[in-house]
């Protein structure tokens, strides 16, 4: 008996340091893997390193720059030093140090006013703008609407991705996946590391599974087109949409149809899952003045200079201009309802494009971690920031209020008018 016993104790030994062996080969092979990103991805003191190389962690799509870039002159000029934020003055140097600012461009249309950088950053950084990217898909469907590529907006989703057929999206019309009002199950909560937008990065890098199948398994929670509720998975499929639609990968169609007739200086990186497709509701890299072109564009409605290259009805469809009042279907949505705490309350939500509420007719790109594309026309300003903020849920509100300060310092500066208009010419 006690030799049976023996053999069965030296088995199990044998048994437990053969799963050590492949547990610890394991985690190193994710940490050398595509998935080693995701295990240490939002940790303290790494999101920043982690946020300028994504692009190499994880797979990516290149998206090339021409030679014909679109100049900035520049003008450098000290930042205001205060702004009003809930009835208090606020130090601006303060928000961007508590916000972990990593780099920061403000432009008035074809001048640089301020550039600075932070954390091991400068000006050839690709940062990752996480959400930001959502804007630049919805640039894209608009493209592949005006060229007749996709027939309509009011088209399903899945009479274009018939892998969406027989899951939560079959009949859901494009413009409520744009809206963000699909009645897609889809949990957005940051905070909560179970629920699906945190699930995702595992599903897609360490599970393996191709984003489609993800989307596939989602179910409807609601009607379409009845409520706003801030969902990845939307963006993602909008991906889908462009990747069925036009025959092109969405990293190939940016390029062709943005990224170089616009003038980018740098080349950028847009990531995919394990098997090619792009991650249309985050991971794309680029670097500080290029996305400052991208809102210099929808700053002039779509155009560079005569060369018109995202429609101009497009671009105030999706921001909303002069229909600020929420309105599913058409224009803004209300985003007051089944989004994460904090991060969006009080804005509404056009096309893939956030809208503050008030009378500025401003609008933003907005990404988790404090990205922002800021566009306020009426004083010809576009602010990129970015950062790797850990109370970005809070913090959003009160950034726009700053955006808006410094908007308003310089879009009333004679000056800075003057030089603005010697630099569009």
């Amino acid at each position: 008996m006690a030799r049976i016993l023996r053999r069965i104790f030296i088995a199990a030994a044998v048994l437990a340091g053969l799963l050590i062996v492949v547990a610890a080969g394991g985690f190193l092979f994710l940490r050398q893997g595509p998935a080693g990103g995701v295990l240490s991805l939002f940790a303290d003191g790494q999101r920043a390193d982690n946020f300028r190389a994504l692009h190499e962690a994880l797979p990516s799509h290149p998206v090339a720059a021409g030679g014909d870039v679109w100049a900035f002159d520049r003008d450098e000029r000290q930042l205001p030093k205060r702004y009003a934020f809930e009835g208090e003055e606020r130090s601006l140097v303060d928000l961007l140090r508590a916000s972990e600012t990593t780099g920061l461009l403000v432009a008035r249309d074809g001048v640089i006013l301020h550039e600075a950088y932070y954390q091991g950053y400068d000006e050839r950084s690709l940062a990752t703008s996480f959400s930001v990217a959502k804007s630049f898909t919805s640039a894209l469907v608009g493209i592949a609407l005006d060229r007749g590529q996709i027939r309509s907006i009011d088209d399903a989703i899945s009479d274009y991705v018939p892998e969406l057929v027989d899951s939560g999206y079959e009949g859901v019309a494009i413009r409520d996946v744009l809206t963000m009002s699909s009645g897609i199950a889809f949990d957005e909560d940051y905070a909560r590391v179970g629920s699906d937008v945190m699930q995702l990065p595992l599903r897609l890098f360490v599970l393996r599974q191709p984003v489609v199948d993800v989307l596939r398994r989602l179910p409807r929670a609601r009607a379409p087109g009845t409520v706003h509720h801030y969902a990845s998975s939307d963006a993602i499929a909008l991906g889908l949409l462009l990747r069925r639609a036009t025959g092109q990968s969405v990293a190939r169609l940016l390029e062709e149809a943005i990224w170089r007739p616009a003038g980018m200086e740098a080349d950028a990186a847009w990531g995919t899952d394990l098997h090619g497709q792009a991650l249309t509701y985050a991971f794309l890299g680029a670097t500080l003045r290029d996305y400052a072109r991208f809102g210099r564009l929808y700053l002039n409605e779509g155009r560079r200079d005569d060369l018109q290259l995202v429609p101009a009805a497009w671009v105030a469809d999706s921001v909303g201009l002069g229909v600020r009042s929420p309105a599913l279907g058409s224009g803004v949505a209300g985003s007051e309802a089944g989004f994460a705490p904090g991060f969006g309350a009080g804005f509404g939500y056009g096309y893939q494009w956030w809208v503050p509420d008030g009378d500025e007719e401003d609008f933003l790109a907005m990404g988790i971690w404090g990205q922002f594309v800021y566009v306020n026309p009426g004083h010809r300003i576009v602010i990129v920031k970015t950062s790797t903020d850990p109370d970005f849920a809070g913090r959003t509100r009160e950034t726009v209020a700053a955006f808006r300060a410094i908007a308003r310092a310089w879009g009333e500066d004679a000056d800075v008018a003057q030089t603005a208009e010697r630099g569009s010419r």
